[in-house]
């Protein structure tokens, strides 16, 4: 029966993209719509608009298992349907969900009493059931991709979280049967459950990233390493050797930032304590400032004018996203300064005052200060020997190798 079943996806973008490329890799028939008919064009050439590893192999091995479309009409006969568009966020982390909304109506005309159709999509709590009565059969799946690394985790995801219109309800077996392909866990709970699953999941993850942040920078003012630090942490079973312990610049992306405004915005509605959330946020803003900070205080009064190569401009490593980047908040404050900057995905910038540079192979970096925004594998391989006539490395997270650096440089970590 599996190889009879049709899966369609709704909106491409990121989650629609990997996710159903990733259910073909499973074996299943696919049917992938969006409006935009570039789009549609561009997939169909294997011309990919996001940047994931693997990804375009993936779309390249089981291009016959998958059609793209923007003719509606073509998700008519298909057994599941998964509604999946990005959910866009503005700048303080309140959801945009418009588009979503519509096609849930468009959808409401094709339905039948066999059909299942599944909000991928993170919305907040309470949406689904507000089109429970709209379709025979709805669910809410939470999804748990991670910029960077989707395609493992979309191959290979951890458990499956459903939500139901009622969680004493049985899954039917035709959900049952494409879920079994994955091989994983499986809970149910109500919709509001499912939903609320998701960004308590996101929250532990904050809380997590802010206490390493909290240390880290105390570690910095004391004389302190972060880094001796976190092996015993992770020796202790109640944190472990998974506890995300990485010092950062504040939270970016746009999908935690979303979770703890949705939260906060429930809390005030409820007349629930939402302080200490806010106090992540805080945080959050406070440590992008540490790379523009380290520049102030240690180098802007020793050089007027320094010429500064950054390297990496989205927020994480093989991704595109530059959502609540911290380089772009960085590039905004350094007003009195030369700018370069190198991302080996993003290869354009609108930063009139900014020099986008192609390539660094054969860089010459004659530089005062390099900064390392992320962890991109380009810059782990850098050729140490040409960095000698730079003097301030700013490399939060350890990038290079600093017994490689020239001897009288001046080098600075997050943590440290």
């Amino acid at each position: 029966m599996k190889n009879n079943m049709r899966i369609g996806f709704v909106g491409l973008t990121h989650l629609g993209l990997v996710s159903s490329i990733c259910a073909a890799e499973k074996g299943f028939n696919l049917v992938c719509y969006d409006s935009k008919t570039n789009l549609i064009e561009m997939l169909n050439n294997f011309d990919l608009p996001i940047e994931e590893p693997g990804l375009i192999q993936l779309l390249k091995k089981n291009k016959k298992l998958i059609k793209f479309t923007s003719n509606f009409n073509d998700l008519k006969d298909l057994d599941i349907i998964y509604v999946a568009p990005d959910i866009p966020t503005d700048q303080d982390g309140f959801s945009d969900l418009h588009e979503i909304r519509a096609y849930l109506s468009d959808l409401k005309k094709i339905d039948s009493k066999d059909k299942i159709i599944v909000v991928l999509s993170q919305v907040p709590p309470g949406f689904t059931r507000e089109f429970s009565s709209d379709f025979n059969n709805l669910y809410y799946q939470v999804e748990t991709l991670v910029f960077g690394s989707a395609v493992e985790r979309s191959l290979y995801p951890e458990r499956f979280i459903l939500g139901l219109k009622d969680s004493r309800k049985k899954i039917m077996k035709k959900f049952e049967l494409f879920l079994d392909a994955y091989k994983c866990p499986l809970i149910s709970m109500r919709y509001e459950s499912a939903e609320l699953a998701k960004i308590s999941i996101n929250m532990f993850l904050v809380s997590s990233v802010t206490t390493s942040n909290l240390i880290a920078e105390l570690c910095e003012k004391i004389g302190a390493n972060f880094s001796e630090i976190i092996p015993a942490l992770q020796l202790d079973k109640r944190i472990g050797k998974f506890a995300y312990l990485a010092p950062g610049l504040g939270i970016s992306g746009g999908n935690l930032e979303r979770d703890l405004t949705t939260f906060i915005n429930f809390s005030k509605d409820n007349k629930s304590d939402c302080e200490t959330v806010k106090s992540w946020q805080a945080n959050s803003q406070h440590r992008k400032e540490w790379p523009y900070m380290i520049i102030k205080e240690n180098i802007l009064s020793v050089i007027s004018q320094p010429r500064i190569l950054i390297l990496g401009l989205s927020y994480k490593p093989n991704t595109h996203s530059i959502k609540n980047s911290p380089t772009i908040k960085l590039l905004e404050k350094l007003t009195v300064c030369t700018k370069y900057i190198f991302d080996p995905i993003i290869k354009s910038y609108d930063g009139s005052d900014t020099v986008m540079l192609d390539s660094i192979d054969n860089e010459s970096f004659d530089y005062d200060v390099l900064v390392i925004m992320n962890q991109s594998d380009e810059f782990k391989t850098i050729d140490h020997s040409k960095l000698k006539s730079i003097t301030y490395f700013i490399d939060p997270f350890r990038v290079l190798d600093d017994e490689k650096l020239p001897v009288n440089s001046k080098v600075f970590h997050l943590g440290s």
